[in-house]
């Protein structure tokens, strides 16, 4: 498969590590990688990376691209979506955080590439898809978002409860690192008063785009489930913290809970006293910390773990795997 990277920042560069330190990704080729940042800086972010440490290959500018280790990838400067040229590219990887509308959207189809996965949410594309809630619902869709990484974490865990003990009511309150959506010092930043704090020093009550897009992603059970976030003054791995009230609750909440890891493609589970560094680099959307399950009656309390880069990243991989395979002739 040959894909594109339109945004090289976090997600997109955490894309690129996964699919050159893991073999099971020796098919996918990345063909073409755009950002607007100077590509020495490029070079340098993907080489020295603050969260996961020195790429395990070389990394160096050669003849306008990157030569990562033995490939070699062209990098384009272009701001503008529409201007890029990706033909024989089957899928672009929308990585910038920009696409918002469905105009925005639509811009990649003169890029030439197949089809569009938007990292992030956005009101644009054909279809919001979370690997284990709703990938049936991806159907024919040419846009996909692959929601939020904290919608990843929560929508395959509600789905599971609620097929199993029934949804009546909860609340999830997601304790999240700081991102580049906060400033390192007060500074007017985004919609929120609070938002506009230093990062980096306090904990910060704020909203979380996962409330509204489990109603989306999850309509059998709109409305039932509410959500904020506080961030958090933490580098890298969130969690989620759900309380609900179930209408067949389980007798052993912590045996229930393991049975829909083992059962789950992107849910795993530890009975270890983990804190949040011990999750960095996991691959899974959620892993659910089994020592924090509580139950009193129909009342229950989980706690779950995820990586928020690099789980996240790996469900983009996961995907595009998905919509390329639903490409094919005889899919």
């Amino acid at each position: 498969m040959r894909i594109a990277i339109n945004g090289f920042g976090r997600i997109g560069r955490t894309i690129v590590r996964q699919l050159l330190t893991d073999p099971a990704h020796d098919d996918i080729e990345v063909a073409a990688i755009n950002d607007i940042a100077a590509i020495d800086t490029l070079a340098y972010l993907l080489k020295y990376d603050s969260v996961y440490g020195p790429l395990p290959v070389d990394v160096a500018v050669e003849d306008g691209g990157l030569r990562i280790g033995a490939r070699w990838v062209p990098v384009t400067h272009e701001p503008d979506l529409a201007k890029l040229r990706l033909e024989g590219v089957e899928l672009l990887l929308e990585c910038t955080g920009k696409v918002k509308s469905r105009a925005d959207a639509e811009r990649y189809q003169t890029t030439g590439a197949g089809q569009m996965l938007v990292s992030g949410p956005t009101e644009g594309a054909d279809v919001t898809c979370v690997l284990g809630a709703n990938e049936e619902a991806l159907g024919e869709a040419r846009i996909v978002s692959n929601a939020s990484c904290t919608t990843n974490a929560l929508a395959p865990l509600l789905r599971a409860l609620d097929a199993r003990f029934g949804i009546v009511q909860g609340h999830m309150t997601t304790v999240h690192c700081y991102t580049g959506s906060q400033p390192m010092v007060d500074a007017p930043r985004g919609d929120t008063l609070a938002r506009s704090r230093a990062g980096g020093v306090s904990m910060v009550p704020t909203t979380t785009s996962a409330t509204r897009l489990i109603d989306r992603v999850l309509p059998e059970i709109r409305g039932r489930v509410t959500g904020a976030a506080v961030r958090v003054p933490s580098i890298s791995v969130s969690a989620i913290d759900l309380t609900a009230t179930l209408r067949d609750a389980p007798r052993d909440l912590a045996a229930a809970l393991t049975d829909i890891a083992a059962r789950s493609a992107v849910i795993g589970a530890t009975g270890d006293p983990c804190v949040s560094t011990d999750m960095r680099g996991r691959p899974e959307s959620l892993i659910l910390a089994l020592p924090e399950a509580m139950a009193v009656g129909d009342q229950v309390r989980i706690f779950g773990w995820y990586d928020n880069e690099w789980g996240f990243s790996a469900r983009m991989i996961d995907m595009a795997r998905l919509m390329q395979r639903r490409a094919l002739p005889d899919a």
